[in-house]
């Protein structure tokens, strides 16, 4: 009695490469971009939290001198602009910007879902786009490699 092993499915992309590796740029990009304003956040939200003090520019104090920029109270300023609600604003939308990239690169390779969430939770916790985007890069570029016929050829 034999026991046949069926042969592996080939690997099939979804797109050509320069597709992929246009992808794999723009995931790159917004990886570092998102990661950024995710410690800036962080920051930010150490301060609100711990000392009650936000990021303003602009505005006058209540004491009637003119702030040109500095961390106070939220009661302390009359108008101005508040930078730390502004950076709050800014990382959910390039947040946004980096699960469309995700999702284009994850869609090109053809990877499973699970995969999809595990790229997504980088833009989420500190310091994890940066170690996720080197991976994923890497793991890219080896496996456009290793399969060279699988990509779409248009």
């Amino acid at each position: 009695m034999s026991s046949t092993t069926p042969a592996p499915r080939p690997r099939k992309f979804g797109g050509t490469p320069a597709q992929i590796r246009s992808a794999a740029a723009f995931f790159r990009v917004f990886a570092y971009v998102t990661g950024v304003m995710l410690l800036l956040l962080v920051l930010e939200m150490v301060f609100k939290y711990f000392w009650q003090l936000e990021l303003f520019i602009g505005g006058q104090l209540l004491d009637g001198t003119a702030n040109t920029i500095g961390m106070h109270n939220r009661a302390e300023v009359a108008g101005g602009f508040n930078a730390s609600l502004g950076i709050l604003i800014a990382h959910g939308w390039l947040y946004v910007v980096y699960l469309f990239a995700d999702f284009r690169l994850w869609s090109l390779m053809r990877w499973p879902f699970s995969r999809f969430i595990t790229i997504a939770l980088g833009g989420v916790v500190p310091f994890l786009s940066f170690i996720t985007e080197h991976k994923v890069h890497k793991e890219v570029m080896a496996e456009m490699e290793n399969h060279p016929k699988a990509a779409k050829r248009y």
